[in-house]
């Protein structure tokens, strides 16, 4: 369980191509520290299990459901990455609960510079537009984030100076892909009352 507060900003230092996945090594002194084989850590917002350590690096195997339903398969060596540790038992939730279990993929649209802080137009697949409401939850490329505004097929939010300092959002540009997890708690509820809101032929989740 993640809470989407990156911990720091990493990097891919080498990419291997297997048949049906591909095995990232990344830089991430923070997140390595005390770490061990098996752990989980959040890449982009994607939970992903550690194969290796040394030297403040680590890799990871990723599957092809995983390429195929997130923007990992975009990233190639130098690539900067957000990281971030599952959340201690006892520590403070300070962003939203995050699984990271991507649920879709969406690209940056536009970005409006202000004085102290940016907005940022995200697309935003069709099916899962239900689950994005205003001033509601959502991780971006693996950041817990606020909706200001929801559309149809976009959302907006609003960047802070430390985040676009501190996040791959700092450096992502119109047309960029990002990953998107709604609020797990809106799928429960939506699951609960019988998905009344699913569209005709889409299948249970």
């Amino acid at each position: 369980m993640f809470t989407g507060i990156v911990e720091e900003l990493g990097e891919v230092t080498a990419v291997e191509k297997l048949a049906d996945a591909s095995r990232f090594r990344l830089r991430g002194r923070v997140v390595t520290e005390g770490a061990k084989h098996g752990d989980s850590i959040a890449v982009n917002g994607v939970c992903l299990t550690v194969v290796d350590l040394g030297d403040g690096e680590f890799t990871a195997d990723v599957m092809a459901e995983t390429l195929d339903r997130s923007s990992l398969g975009a990233l190639d060596t130098g690539s900067r990455v957000n990281l971030e540790r599952p959340m201690a038992v006892g520590g403070r939730l300070g962003g939203h609960i995050v699984q990271g279990h991507v649920d879709g993929t969406g690209h940056i649209v536009e970005r409006r510079i202000s004085e102290n802080w940016e907005i940022v137009k995200v697309s935003l697949p069709a099916h899962l537009s239900r689950y994005v409401v205003e001033k509601g939850s959502i991780t971006v490329d693996g950041v817990s984030l606020t909706v200001v505004d929801a559309g149809t097929d976009y959302f907006t939010i609003s960047l802070i100076p430390t985040t676009l300092a501190l996040t791959t959002l700092g450096i992502k540009e119109p047309g960029d892909p990002v990953n998107l997890e709604v609020d797990v708690i809106a799928k429960y509820v939506e699951r609960l009352l019988g998905n009344t809101a699913r569209e005709p032929g889409e299948p249970v989740r």
